[in-house]
C-alpha cells in the first residue's frame, strides 16, 4: 500500500473515532430520536417561494418543518449557514447564537457535515438573494460516524462508487438525475401499456424448469419440496400460458437472471418488460416498440433527439429495417455466394476469430458472424429482422421460407434493446424445436432450453395467434441518461468481492 493511502486510512480512522466520542455523549440526552416531523421538501419550497421578493417573504414569514443531511457548514460566530439535502435538493438554514437555545447552539457547533438535523424556522432571503430558512428550532436526528467525501471533489473512484451507492447518492446529483429518470421510465412504461388495455400480471422468479431465453439459468434448491428451482432467465412461457387461459394482453415488468459474465452492458440479474398480444403479429409489436420508444425518449428529454456517448440519434422518423441477411452481405461481401452455405460461413467465421461448435447448423453460424461483423455498426435505430429458426427456438416460422422466423430485435448505438417476434404456437412444432435444444444441451451447450412439457401441454389446449416483445429496461435507461455502462443504472450492480 503507497504511503498517500495508507495517510488518508490513517486520517479517516481517526475522525470515525472522533465522531463515536460525540455519539458517546449524546447518549446520555437520547440519540436517534424519531419524533421530529417535518412538512416540507427543499424543492417544493424553491418552486414556491424562489420567485418570491424580500418584502414578500417578510409580509408572509411562511413557517415551515424540514429535515436531511448536512452537506456544508459555516460557522461564523454569531451566525452560521448550513446546506441540508433531501431527496428533493437543498435548502439553505440560517442559524443565529441568539435565536436558539444557548446549549442547542454551543453543541450545533460540535456537528459534523454528514449529520442528519431538523429544523423550523421561517423563510426569508439572504442579502444574496438565497431562499433560507431562519432557524427557530435546531435538532440533530442522527449523528454520522464516517466522513463524506472530499467536499469539492465528490467521488472519483468508479468501484467505490458502485460498491457504496448510498455515499454516492448522497453527494452526486447526476447519480441521483439518472435513477430519477429511470423511476419516470418505468412508471411511464407502466402507463403506456396500461392505456392499451394490457394487464399487469407477476409469474414465479423461481421455475421447475428454465425456458423463454438461450441462457444459462443459475440453480437453487428448495429444501421443504427436496427439488431443485432455476431463477427464471425469462417470464415468456409462464406469460404465454396467460394466453392460453384467456388473457389476451399481459405483461411484466420482472428481475430475470442470467449466469453469465459481466461487462458495460450485462449484469447477471436485470429489469426487462415483457408484453404478449393475441391476435397480433410481430409487425404490430414492431410499430408498439418504436412509439414506446420514442414517447419515453420525450417524456424523459422532452425530445426526439437523444445524445448517447457524443453521437446525436434522432428517434424522431421512421427506424430502418434490416434483414440478418442484408445485414450480413452489407459487411461481409465475399458471402454473396453462399449466404446459407455452412461452409462458407465456417470459413468466414474462422477468418474472424470465431470459435464454432461442429454441430452448428446454418442459421447458428448466421448469427455469430452477424454479432462479430454487423452489430457494432447498427447505430440506428435499426430493427433487424428474419432471424434464422435455428436459434429462434419459441418464435414462428416464416410461411414463405422456413430457415427463418418472423422475428424482429430493435438496435441502437450497437447495442439490442428490444427483441419481438409472432409467436410459436403450434405445439407439435414446438415440441419438435425443444428436442433440438435437448439434443443441444446434451452436446454441452449451457443455453439450450430444456423441454418443458407443461408448456406443450399447455399449447395442446390451444394459444390463439400472438405475438411478444422484451425490452431491456437497463440498457434503455442507459440509453435515455446517457450512462456508458449498465452498472450506471443499476442501483447495486454485481461485483467482484472486495479483495
Amino acid at each position: 500500500m503507497n504511503e498517500p493511502i495508507k495517510k488518508k486510512e490513517t486520517s479517516e480512522h481517526r475522525l470515525i473515532a472522533e465522531r463515536r466520542l460525540k455519539l458517546a455523549k449524546l447518549r446520555d440526552v437520547g440519540a436517534f430520536p424519531n419524533d421530529f416531523r417535518r412538512d416540507s421538501v427543499a424543492d417544493e419550497l424553491q418552486s414556491a417561494y424562489g420567485a418570491h421578493s424580500t418584502e414578500a417573504l417578510e409580509t408572509d414569514s411562511p413557517s415551515v418543518r424540514v429535515a436531511g443531511r448536512m452537506m456544508a457548514k459555516r460557522v461564523m460566530g454569531k451566525v452560521s449557514f448550513v446546506k441540508v439535502q433531501d431527496q428533493s435538493g437543498q435548502i439553505q438554514l440560517f442559524v443565529e447564537r441568539d435565536r436558539v437555545s444557548p446549549e442547542v447552539y454551543q453543541s450545533f457547533k460540535s456537528w459534523d457535515v454528514g449529520d442528519i438535523v431538523g429544523a423550523s424556522g421561517t423563510l426569508f432571503k439572504t442579502k444574496t438573494e438565497e431562499l433560507s430558512i431562519r432557524v427557530d428550532e435546531l435538532r440533530l436526528l442522527v449523528k454520522s460516524l464516517r466522513p463524506m467525501p472530499e467536499k469539492w471533489h465528490g467521488i472519483s473512484d468508479q468501484e467505490f462508487k458502485l460498491r457504496r451507492r448510498y455515499v454516492d447518492l448522497m453527494v452526486s446529483e447526476d447519480t441521483r438525475r439518472v435513477f430519477t429518470k429511470r423511476t419516470e421510465i418505468v412508471r411511464f412504461v407502466r402507463s403506456f401499456l396500461d392505456a392499451l388495455g394490457f394487464a399487469e400480471v407477476e409469474t414465479p422468479m423461481m421455475h421447475p424448469i428454465p425456458g423463454g431465453a438461450l441462457a444459462k439459468p443459475f440453480l437453487t434448491h428448495h429444501n421443504a419440496l427436496d427439488i431443485p428451482l432455476f431463477l427464471r432467465v425469462a417470464p415468456e412461457l409462464y406469460l404465454k400460458r396467460l394466453l392460453v387461459g384467456g388473457l389476451e394482453r399481459v405483461y411484466e415488468i420482472n428481475r430475470s437472471f442470467r449466469n453469465e459474465g459481466i461487462s458495460t452492458h450485462h449484469n447477471p440479474e436485470f429489469t426487462m418488460l415483457e408484453l404478449y398480444q393475441a391476435y397480433a403479429t410481430h409487425e404490430d409489436l414492431l410499430e408498439l416498440t418504436q412509439t414506446l420508444i420514442r414517447e419515453a425518449a420525450r417524456l424523459v428529454l422532452g425530445t426526439d433527439q437523444v445524445v448517447y456517448q457524443s453521437k446525436s440519434f434522432d428517434l424522431g422518423g421512421a427506424f430502418e429495417v434490416l434483414t440478418v441477411e442484408e445485414g450480413l452481405l452489407r459487411h461481409n461481401s465475399e458471402l454473396r455466394s453462399g449466404i446459407r452455405d455452412i461452409d462458407c460461413l465456417r470459413r468466414i467465421c474462422e477468418q474472424e476469430g470465431i470459435k464454432c461448435k461442429l454441430e452448428y447448423g446454418a442459421g447458428k453460424l448466421q448469427i455469430e458472424l452477424f454479432e462479430r461483423t454487423v452489430e457494432q455498426h447498427l447505430m440506428g435505430p435499426t430493427f433487424v429482422t428474419q432471424f434464422p429458426t435455428e436459434v429462434s427456438p419459441l418464435a414462428r416460422r416464416n410461411d414463405n421460407d422456413p430457415f427463418l422466423t418472423d422475428r424482429f430485435e430493435l438496435f441502437i448505438a450497437g447495442r439490442e434493446i428490444a427483441n419481438g417476434f409472432s409467436e410459436l404456437n403450434d405445439p407439435e412444432d414446438q415440441a419438435e424445436r425443444f428436442r433440438e435444444q435437448a439434443k443441444a444441451k446434451a452436446l454441452g451447450d449451457d443455453e439450450a432450453m430444456y423441454f418443458d412439457e407443461d408448456y406443450i401441454r399447455a399449447l395442446e389446449y390451444g394459444m390463439p395467434p400472438a405475438a411478444g416483445l422484451g425490452v431491456g429496461i437497463d440498457r434503455l435507461v442507459m440509453f435515455l441518461t446517457d450512462s456508458a455502462s449498465i452498472r450506471d443504472v443499476v442501483l447495486f450492480p454485481h461485483l467482484k468481492p472486495e479483495a
